[in-house]
């Protein structure tokens, strides 16, 4: 092996030893029958028997799933229409302003974001009695304003691949521009569109700093119940827990691989 290639082959060694050693000890001492997280003792599935019979994080993952999903397919929608805009409708009046808005949650500080929606919110409540109180329609709206630019880029980026001339020759044999959109523009990037939804998602279901501002009493995600938990010592629980995620947000990125790496060789799949 050239010294070069033994480099390389170090230094990717090195970086996914730093990335996916704390994980997996993180799931070998979920099976860990001690209360002490770093100290091993013997095997049991005792803190996952635990982590059923506990209410409040059930309860609290469930509320944090149905918004991420929530969150999601509304990020997928306005998302797919403005990176669309932004990708095929050209430099028109006002661009500049609405690419700003677009893209502006990517670089503002989400504890600005959250601030400015709770104060948002307050003055709603006063001047038309809506939202009477915060809980999860207010955090669905802060994490689809959070999430829509992430859809927008990924959308925008994939558009401007396509080859416009599909999408003219719809036209020419007189499809409408939505019959196009639905019948041509979607199915050429519903990859994107599917990274987009598995993007948001992610960043719905693990956001912490906008659910603190936009929750209320009875709408406490899980972010927010693991957070306090974890600032009174670590809980064996937790490694249960996040055990679970991690096995289900892997079966899930490994689904939707293979879902994309088809979808992708039928579309170069050469027509007989």
């Amino acid at each position: 092996m050239r010294p070069n290639r033994a480099l390389q082959v170090s230094m990717l060694g090195v970086g996914f030893a730093f990335l996916y050693i704390p994980i997996l000890s993180l799931i070998v001492f979920s099976f860990n029958e001690s209360k002490l997280v770093t100290i091993w003792t013997n095997f049991s599935f005792k803190w996952y028997a635990a982590l059923v019979d506990d209410d409040e994080l059930i309860s609290a993952a469930w509320l944090s799933l149905r918004i991420a999903v929530l969150t999601a397919f509304a990020s997928v929608v306005i998302g797919t229409w403005a990176g669309f805009v932004l990708a095929r409708f050209g430099r028109f009046r006002g661009f500049t302003l609405f690419s700003g808005m677009i893209n502006a949650p990517l670089v503002i500080p989400e504890v600005i974001q959250g601030i400015s929606l709770l104060l948002l919110f307050v003055e709603m409540g006063n001047l038309i009695g809506w939202p009477a109180e915060r809980g999860i329609m207010t955090i669905w709206i802060g994490h689809v304003m959070l999430c829509i630019s992430y859809v927008a880029i990924i959308v925008q980026s994939r558009v401007r691949e396509l080859n416009p001339q599909l999408e003219e020759a719809a036209l020419d044999l007189g499809a409408t521009p939505l019959k196009v959109f639905f019948a041509i523009t979607l199915p050429l990037i519903s990859q994107a569109l599917m990274a987009g939804w598995l993007l948001s998602f992610t960043l719905s279901i693990d956001d912490l700093v906008l659910s603190a501002f936009l929750s209320g009493p009875g709408s406490t995600t899980l972010p927010l119940v693991v957070f306090s938990r974890v600032r009174l010592g670590l809980n064996p629980e937790m490694n249960a827990l996040a055990t679970l995620f991690i096995t289900v947000v892997t079966i899930g990125v490994v689904i939707a691989n293979y879902v994309m790496q088809r979808a992708e060789k039928r579309r170069l799949k050469p027509v007989a």
